[in-house]
């Protein structure tokens, strides 16, 4: 078939290397200059299929109002204020409701299915992207971890492998860590690992083309019309000499287009379209009739160089932690540590100095010193959420259009599985996740 990807974001680009795998015909249509540009760029790293539905107020099934207000100086509340309050409460209802557990295990399986994914084509690929094992959630209190009860309870039902530490044992686990900062205890999950999201999508980039995938960058999507043989309209602008998307090309980051461009607006056939294309993918499916109850919800990362000693190897973390109180992330991508955390509902002018602050404050307690000093890269980034905190995979009920998106801040984790299931119902094939789940993944449930 000829298939058209919206979106080239991390959940795009495994989307069209997968289709392509299956020796479909790809073209992927971007408004940017390069792959995982946007919400894909700086994110956590981290992947740990237990994360993804377990934690208070952290995980998908536990964001609501408690991660939107819960922490002075990490979350804000953008404009229109009641078309916020009415999606965060959304959340929140969800979170509590007799569903949630069906919707856990719903997503721990695509979870489960999208790690075995990644570590397959790790292996089969022989893909660098600056992999590190390990995820350990940090316990300042003892009120923390009976907050934790919950979630710990529901991994055991879930049968998710998980180890409650000790503080010693902790500090076995990341030998970094500031033994003089508060720890009551920490629970690692083994089959969590690190790695660098953007890297990974543009090493598939590579492999896609090389099985004959077309990305077209600079290219804006301006209307998607269904139907047996759906179409789309698209406008390539060619970006400013001197732009930073050109320099990148320049430097092999990127890579040229595949293929050349024309200058006005033109109208293109396909046997289907996959829409990845995060929050704007609303936006092209309302003049159709279907309304997609995604909110951008957007997040900070810092990153900077580790520091080299080599009598201390451990100045910062060996793969990723997680400040249970907090909400930050801490992750080692290669020679850099990042610190990532912060949610503002909307708009991204709301993350500011305060959640920078609490952000360097959090990785001064656990790292000391860990960092060099110097350039700090800062990234604010979107991920496009659904207020049930599930993505949106399978049929539109659209003739030819097909949903890969709303993965909020678990796109990285989601992203290779969401990619083989798409493609396995695009060619007609059983999906190797359970149907019960796939059914509650559907975009199906909004109707």
């Amino acid at each position: 078939m000829r298939i058209a990807v919206i979106g080239a974001g991390i959940v795009g680009v495994t989307t069209a290397y997968e289709l392509a795998a299956d020796g479909h015909e790809v073209a992927v249509f971007e408004r940017g200059g390069s792959v995982a540009a946007e919400g894909s760029f700086a994110n956590g790293g981290v992947i740990a299929p237990g994360a993804c539905m377990a934690w208070p107020n952290g995980g998908a099934l536990g964001g609501g109002l408690g991660r939107l207000f819960g922490q002075a100086g990490t979350a804000h509340l953008g404009g229109p204020l009641l078309t916020r309050l009415a999606w965060s409460l959304n959340a929140w209802r969800h979170a509590r409701s007799d569903t949630a557990s069906l919707r856990a295990r719903s997503l721990l399986a695509l979870a489960t299915h999208s790690q075995d994914q990644l570590q397959g084509l790790r292996r089969n690929l022989g893909l660098d992207y600056e992999h590190t094992q390990g995820h350990l959630l940090l316990l300042r209190s003892a009120k923390d971890l009976a907050a934790l009860k919950p979630a710990l309870e529901l991994l055991d039902q879930l049968g998710v492998a998980h180890q409650l530490l000790d503080p010693a044992r902790c500090l076995r686990a990341e030998p970094g860590l500031n033994p003089e900062t508060a720890l009551h205890a920490g629970v690692l999950l083994g089959q969590g690992e690190v790695g660098n999201c953007r890297q990974l999508a543009l090493l598939l980039r590579q492999e896609a083309q090389r099985l004959g995938a077309r990305f077209r960058f600079h290219t804006q999507v301006m209307r998607i019309d269904a139907g047996p043989q759906p179409q789309l309209l698209h406008s390539y602008a060619a970006p400013e000499p001197g732009s930073p998307a050109l320099r990148e090309a320049a430097a092999g980051a990127g890579g040229p287009d595949t293929q050349a461009m024309p200058s006005e607006p033109a109208l293109e056939r396909f046997d289907a379209i996959v829409v990845c294309a995060a929050a704007a993918s609303a936006g092209l499916l309302a003049p159709l009739g279907v309304k997609l109850p995604l909110a951008a919800v957007h997040g900070v990362s810092l990153t900077a160089p580790l520091r080299q000693i080599e009598a201390h190897p451990d100045f910062g973390p060996r793969a990723g932690v997680l400040d249970s109180r907090f909400r930050v992330t801490i992750s080692r991508i290669g020679q850099r540590v990042r610190v990532s955390g912060g949610a503002a509902l909307g708009k991204a002018e709301q993350i500011g100095p305060r959640t920078d602050e609490m952000l360097h404050r959090v990785l001064h307690d656990w790292f000391p010193g860990a960092t060099q000093g110097g350039t700090v890269q800062r990234w604010v980034g979107a991920r496009s959420a659904v207020a049930d905190g599930l993505p949106l995979l399978g049929s539109s009920g659209l003739p030819g259009l097909w949903l890969n998106c709303g993965h909020g801040n678990q796109g990285w984790a989601l992203a290779c599985g969401s990619a083989r299931v798409l493609a396995d119902q695009l060619s007609g094939r059983q999906a190797a996740v359970e149907a019960s789940a796939l059914q509650a993944l559907s975009p199906g449930r909004l109707r």
